[in-house]
């Protein structure tokens, strides 16, 4: 029996061998026929292609793992579409985010439906139909990562990609009683995602746990030199303890709830649950926060969102919907010196932010002050659209950190959430305190699923800072083969799929049964070699190191990437006589071959 997809559910039928990856993707593609595919997915993998992904998955991090992702986001073979039919295109490659995921072991289902062009909160703008609120069909499910978030919370899949650039992911999150992370900008990879506003953009993680959402960012985020906005200087993510008296920023002035007393109530329960947890409440300014909000629709933000659509804008504007099409077109009265303007402001109230994150180590506010029914919306679309926007639109803005959480429920069962904010590269200490206040909620579900919060496990957080070692594997420490063990037995963490540089070249080595493998750099060979990379701390690299017989041995590795990391080697006099096997590109694969002909187990 499959119940939560969670990853600690997953990870323990998986142990116990009572269920397999193709199990449990029979079981979303059964979930997702009976609920029916639209409104909630643009397009599926077909469900074949799936179960045979799910039975050569890499025994990564992320191991049968099913997922999803909005359709703004590239994968290779599926069309892109971002709600727009006369914008779709065939993906010749997956976006960077996609392609570490399912090196990572995760099972993509599909593409999911969004705003179009992920301009939206409301998740009513598109041609595709109108994903709603898992908790009730009349009320909007929050977007514009609509689809991703229903997908979630419905528990159809373990966790879905959207994007976030002024709220897209936190406010469906907290529609649909669930967590989205949004990352400091530039931790993870937007190569492959059609921008909406290239400068903010982030990729969001929509899960039902916050260790969930930590988990996939953990193997999402790494610099990509192909991604001009990847930062090279963001410190690697990692989940830190929370603070034991972290200091909560909360608006001295009221907020605007719009004539919504339950979601006021809401909040201020949640801030005595914070109280109770320990933290001090420490009143703020809000003011340059909420001036900076009302900037993104004005000025150069604006215009970004018409570079993204120009080319169909200006040939077939007709194909854009109303309400997406009114917002870009506004560009058209920003000059350039207005959109310099606007970029100043931002600068001085920013500077002006400064002065009270002195004062707070993070921010909580509503993740909006209220919600919506469809048929209002749709009837007054651009002014509750900006209402929802009213405490998330300022965060990319500012360069700053989110985490979305629930926090309970309105007395007609609508979900209400809450969004813990940060600094830059703060988002460790986001997943940490927003666990435990997720998990502080009184008798918590994951999303609509009704399975509980409580039979989870709570977020991992990282041990103490200590050097570590990252080193390549190639042969029989692979996933899933014969000395893989000795990399778990030293709590070593996945990091990454890799291939050599060019000039090595491969070898199965004679003399032992079944044969070794054997990496020589001889300025010859093709290269191209899949390695794993692994990190381990320096003294379990050092015992790590001591079983290694000769002739192997660790070197330095050149990868096809321009990076270096130490990794297997073979002294050069072994190759005499051995079988050249460079050309499989990988142990693996030459494993699977030899299987097939000579009856050679893996190693």
């Amino acid at each position: 029996m499959i119940g939560s997809l969670d990853l600690c559910t997953l990870r323990a039928l998986y142990a116990g061998a009572a269920a397999t990856p193709q199990d449990v993707v029979r079981e979303v593609y059964r979930r997702i026929k009976a609920k029916g595919v639209a409104p909630d997915w643009i397009s599926l993998v077909p469900e074949a292609t799936a179960l045979a992904r799910a039975a050569q998955a890499p025994r990564g991090p992320l191991f049968g793992i099913p997922f999803a992702v909005k359709d703004n986001i590239d994968v290779r073979g599926m069309e892109t579409t971002c709600a727009c039919p006369g914008f779709a295109y065939m993906a010749q490659r997956s976006a960077t985010v996609v392609e570490r995921l399912e090196a990572a072991g995760a099972i993509l289902i599909g593409k999911t439906n969004l705003d179009q062009f992920a301009t939206g909160l409301v998740g009513v703008r598109s041609p595709y139909g109108i994903p709603t609120s898992t908790f009730d069909p009349t009320y909007v499910s929050g977007g514009s990562s609509s689809g991703s978030a229903v997908a979630v919370a419905a528990g159809l899949v373990s966790f879905a990609l959207g994007t976030d650039t002024a709220g897209s992911g936190r406010i469906p999150a907290a529609f649909n009683n669930i967590v989205g992370l949004k990352p400091t900008r530039g931790t993870v990879s937007t190569l492959g995602v059609v921008p909406a506003c290239r400068t903010l953009d982030c990729v969001a993680i929509l899960a039902l746990t916050a260790g969930d959402a930590a988990e996939v960012m953990s193997v999402a985020s790494a610099y990509d030199a192909a991604d001009a906005f990847s930062r090279k200087d963001a410190p690697a993510f990692k989940v830190e303890a929370a603070a034991a008296h972290v200091r909560i920023g909360v608006p001295h002035e009221p907020l605007e709830f719009f004539q919504d007393a339950s979601y006021e109530q809401l909040y201020g329960e949640t801030v005595e649950r914070m109280k109770g947890m320990g933290a001090t409440i420490v009143p703020i300014n809000f003011a340059p926060f909420r001036e900076a909000a009302k900037l993104l629709y004005s000025g150069p933000w604006v215009a970004e969102r018409y570079a993204a659509a120009r080319k169909l804008l200006e040939s077939r504007p007709v194909d854009v919907h109303e309400a997406v099409r009114a917002i870009m077109l506004g560009a058209n009265a920003i000059d350039a010196a207005t959109a310099f303007e606007g970029m100043y402001r931002l600068a001085e109230l920013t500077r002006q932010a400064e002065a009270e994150w002195v004062r707070m180590d993070v921010m909580l506010l509503p993740t909006a002050g209220t919600t919506y029914k469809v048929a209002d919306v749709v009837a007054n679309p651009l002014q509750l659209n900006s209402n929802l926007g009213a405490y998330t639109n300022f965060v990319n803005l500012m360069d700053l950190s989110a985490l979305a959480v629930p926090a309970g429920l309105r007395p007609d069962g609508i979900p209400f959430g809450v969004t813990l904010i940060g600094r830059a590269f703060e988002d460790g200490k986001l997943a940490s305190l927003g666990d435990a206040l997720h998990r502080a909620l009184p008798a918590a579900e994951l999303g609509a699923t009704h399975e509980k919060l409580a039979a989870t496990a709570p977020v991992r957080v990282a041990l103490p800072e200590c050097k570590t070692v990252q080193l390549a594997v190639v042969g029989a420490h692979l996933s899933g083969l014969t000395l893989h063990p000795q990399l778990t037995q030293r709590s070593a963490t996945f990091v990454r799929t890799a291939r050599t540089a060019a000039g090595y070249s491969f070898y199965a080595l004679p003399g032992t049964t079944p044969p070794k493998p054997g990496l020589v750099f001889d300025a010859k060979g093709a290269g191209n070699i899949e390695v794993e990379i692994w990190e381990m701390g320096e003294a379990a690299f050092g015992s790590f190191v001591a079983l290694i017989p000769s002739p192997l041995g660790i070197g330095t590795l050149q990868l096809a990437d321009g990076s270096k990391v130490h990794g297997f080697v073979c002294e050069a006099h072994a190759i005499e006589g051995a079988k050249d096997i460079t050309s499989f590109g990988g142990w693996r694969n030459w494993l699977n071959q030899q299987q097939g002909s000579e009856g050679v187990h893996p190693s």
